[in-house]
């Protein structure tokens, strides 16, 4: 007989505590179960679920206990199979749009209107001096001296111009004349060597002339490694490189000076009327953008109500008249005549150069309104983010206005110095993005590759824009991120959408404005509005009206809905279930239980395993005799091994009792005479008895052997 299992701390032969009779207690009832082995489990589940086809199996003969079986395990793996479908479905996350469409009175967009000049060019000629030059000697070099007529003269002071060779040698502009099977010819377009245009006679009449493009020289750190950018055009040539050099210079301005140097609201926004009341500049909000320079946002949300519409039709809408003043655009800077629009949520940053469209001068545009609402599930269901919280990337355009803002009042600090004030206020800051998101992602990258960063974007902390004097290197860096794919994809992959947003669908028509006949007042009154002259001081080329209205006020949301709930799935699974099977999630509650009893009688097992080969190797002597076993011993212990271990252990209080009384037998002598201790195993009859009963089954109680 194995001893009961002992507590850590307690002697063999000890007297028990109740808490260590509690947990032995609670171990033995542990041990216990339907069956202690794998067959008497089977068959009792078999007996006891209310599955349908494992009770057939035992039930039936030998043929149909078969076939029972073979079609349970089949239905088994049927119900398997279409679980597995069920849950692929739901981990999909599939969800279903639905369109609603909806009238109400909704709230009228944010307008941006900017410049398509970002600066006067009055204001920034002296810092283009240089460039300015440069750019006209190069021409020079590309277009004829004289026109084929030959009557206009070259250009004043052409060969005796200073010019600026230092700031031409760090981006120069070169002429490639590429011949067949020959090498590529590379000239520096104002080169010391170079007069004209490079050119190479045919050698035989029969071959082709040279073809010539005009490239961008680009080269990196201390000019080891360069590269040039060919255009097909002269035209974009030029432009492209009028830019990269312009903002070289144009970076070197503080916040301040750039402000300054844009256009004002009061010489851009001639008239204003929104519905039936009149507005003015004070109605819009300054925005230094850092593409299109000083920009003026209507209804942007920021410091007061967003504005209702009160009806649809262009008589309740907004009604712009803008004077873009063509005569001081930067002339090789921007070569669009014309405003740019943009129309944005309440609070978010307008991205013109993404989003916008261009209103052309001398017309009237009307812009007709309808708004698309998209409502997007979160995460699993869609990549997106509600309001950018989950993005990695930091969103440099966040607090934009608010530093713009905070400089203006603090005087001439600088953007750090504005931001280590850290009075920007929560309601100034704007929304996220995804325009926001990748332009900030592209800014760390080129200041983490480059060293500085773009002027195009806001600047992360710490960091200065580029030039070439401080950093020689940076076209060329900033034009091999700009073509990296594996940078745009990276950003890509960085930046979600946003999980709700709204789209503005628009109707855009057009009209010349003024026409003829009502010109000559029309430019009458508003040149003496904008500056009390008596002279038309206003033209054709430089006014635009403007009208924003919603064109109905029906609005189209487009919602999302969760496609396979957990009520789907679930539903789903006990119908296959049931329909393969009969069965409900109470079988699956005892196919649960019949688990755990597997489970269990294996750790018993294993323990008793542990337990016996341990005594093995300990070699413990063998126990003392106890009381001859009986039947009902066998029978107790073959019914149940758990109730072994209370047995034992009462013979072994018994065998301790006995063994005290003979060594002290005066303790035994104050017992009460003719009161023997009870001994529970005399009342048991030996087997030699049961052997002397008659042939009836009934024998004396003298004659039977008394153990």
């Amino acid at each position: 007989m194995e001893p009961p299992l002992a507590l850590s701390g307690e002697e063999p032969g000890s007297k028990m505590t109740p808490l260590r009779r509690y947990w032995v207690k609670a171990l033995h009832r542990l041990q216990k179960g339907p069956g202690y082995t794998y067959r008497e489990l089977l068959v009792w589940y078999c007996n006891n679920t209310n599955t349908h086809g494992p009770k057939r199996i035992i039930r039936e003969g030998p043929k149909k206990k078969c076939a029972w079986f073979l079609l349970t395990l089949l239905f088994a793996s049927l119900v398997a199979w279409q679980w597995g479908i069920l849950v692929n479905a739901y981990l999909a996350y599939n969800v279903t749009a639905s369109l609603a469409i909806g009238f109400k009175s909704m709230t009228f967009p944010a307008v941006t209107i900017c410049s398509a000049s970002p600066y006067k060019y009055s204001k920034v000629k002296n810092r283009l001096k240089d460039l300015d030059d440069l750019i006209h000697a190069a021409l020079e070099r590309l277009l004829p001296s004289r026109p084929p007529n030959g009557t206009a003269d070259p250009p004043a002071n052409g060969s005796r111009r200073e010019l600026n060779r230092e700031l031409w040698r760090q981006i120069p502009l070169v002429m490639i004349a590429e011949s067949p099977g020959a090498a590529p010819v590379v000239t520096d377009l104002l080169g010391d060597d170079s007069e004209g245009l490079p050119t190479a006679a045919p050698s035989a009449p029969e071959e082709a002339p040279p073809t010539y493009k005009l490239a961008i020289q680009l080269c990196g750190q201390n000019g080891t490694e360069c590269e040039y950018r060919n255009f097909t055009s002269a035209a974009q040539a030029v432009g492209e490189w009028y830019v990269l050099q312009s903002t070289s210079l144009l970076s070197q301005m503080s916040l301040k000076e750039k402000v300054e140097a844009g256009y004002r609201a009061k010489d851009l926004i001639l008239a204003c009327l929104y519905g039936a009341r009149p507005c003015n500049v004070r109605n819009f909000t300054r925005l230094y953008h850092p593409d299109h320079g000083n920009c003026y946002v209507f209804n942007w949300g920021m410091t007061e109500k967003p504005l209702l519409s009160s009806n649809p039709g262009a008589e309740f809408g907004l009604k712009l008249i803008l004077d873009i003043n063509q005569t001081d655009f930067l002339p090789f800077l921007t070569s669009t005549a014309g405003a740019r629009l943009m129309l944005h949520d309440q609070k978010s940053f307008p991205f013109l150069k993404d989003e916008g469209i261009l209103a052309m001068a001398g017309t009237e545009t009307s812009i007709g309104v309808m708004v698309d609402e998209l409502q997007r599930l979160e995460y699993p269901y869609n990549d997106c983010t509600v309001n950018g919280s989950d993005i990695r990337v930091k969103n440099l355009y966040e607090n934009f206005l608010a530093l713009q803002l905070e400089m203006k009042a603090c005087g001439n600090c600088t953007e750090e110095e504005a931001a280590k004030r850290g009075t920007a206020q929560s309601q100034l800051r704007t929304t996220y993005s995804i325009q926001s998101c990748l332009r900030s992602c592209f800014q760390q990258q080129m200041v983490q590759m480059c060293s500085c960063g773009h002027s195009a974007f806001p600047l992360p902390e710490g960091a200065k824009y580029c030039n070439n004097d401080e950093y020689p290197h940076w076209a060329h860096c900033y034009t091999s991120l700009r073509g990296s794919l594996a940078n745009r994809q990276f950003c890509i992959e960085s930046c979600k959408e946003t999980c709700n947003n709204t789209q503005y669908k628009m109707t855009i028509s057009m009209a010349d404005w003024p026409s003829e006949a009502s010109e000559d007042w029309i430019f009458h009154i508003l040149s003496y509005e904008r500056d009390r002259s008596e002279t038309i001081t206003l033209n054709r080329s430089g006014i635009i009206k403007l009208n924003v209205y919603f064109q109905e006020y029906n609005y189209r949301t487009v919602s999302e809905a969760v496609a396979t709930s957990m009520v789907w799935l679930l539903s789903n699974l006990g119908g296959q279930f049931g329909f393969w099977m009969g069965g409900s999630v109470l079988c699956l509650i005892e196919f649960g239980e019949i688990i755990i009893d597997f489970l269990w009688i294996s750790i018993l097992n294993l323990v008793a395993w542990g337990r016996g080969l341990k005594k093995r190797r300990d070699k413990a002597p063998a126990a003392p005799e106890g009381p001859p076993s009986s039947g009902v011993w066998r029978i107790e212990a073959h019914t149940n091994r758990a109730f072994q271990e209370e047995e034992e252990e009462e013979e072994e209080a018994a065998a301790a009792a006995a063994a005290a009384a003979a060594e002290n037998p005066e303790a035994e002598a104050a017992c009460e005479p003719g009161t023997p201790p009870p001994n529970y195993d005399s009342l048991r009859v030996s087997p030699q008895a049961m052997g002397e009963l008659d042939s009836d089954g009934e024998g004396s109680l003298a004659e039977q052997k008394i153990a």
